[in-house]
C-alpha cells in the first residue's frame, strides 16, 4: 500500500506546489479511503488497488494544483489536518 501512496504523493507534489509533502501524503490517504468506503457503501465490486490508485491519479491531475483550497472552505477536511504540525 505504501508504494501506491507514495507515487500518489509524489504526483501531487508535482501538481501542487502549495502543499508540503506530509499534506500531499495526508491527502492520498483521505482520497483513497473516501473513494474505497465510498465504492464499498455504494455495493461495488471491489476492483483491486491498481483501480483506486487510477482513480487518484485522475483526481490528483483534475484537481491537484487548487486542492490545498479545499481546507479553506471544507471545514471536515480541516478537522482532519488540524492535529497535524504542517497546519496552519
Amino acid at each position: 500500500m505504501n508504494d501506491y501512496f507514495e507515487r500518489l504523493t509524489n504526483k501531487l507534489l508535482e501538481q501542487n506546489e502549495q502543499m508540503s509533502y506530509s499534506e500531499a501524503r495526508t491527502w492520498v490517504e483521505i482520497l483513497w479511503e473516501d473513494f474505497e468506503s465510498t465504492s464499498a457503501k455504494a455495493g461495488r465490486k471491489y476492483r483491486g488497488s491498481e483501480m483506486t490508485e487510477k482513480i487518484i491519479e485522475e483526481w490528483i491531475n483534475r484537481y491537484g494544483p487548487k486542492l490545498h483550497e479545499v481546507l479553506l472552505e471544507k471545514p471536515r477536511y480541516r478537522k482532519l489536518f488540524k492535529n497535524k504540525e504542517f497546519y496552519h
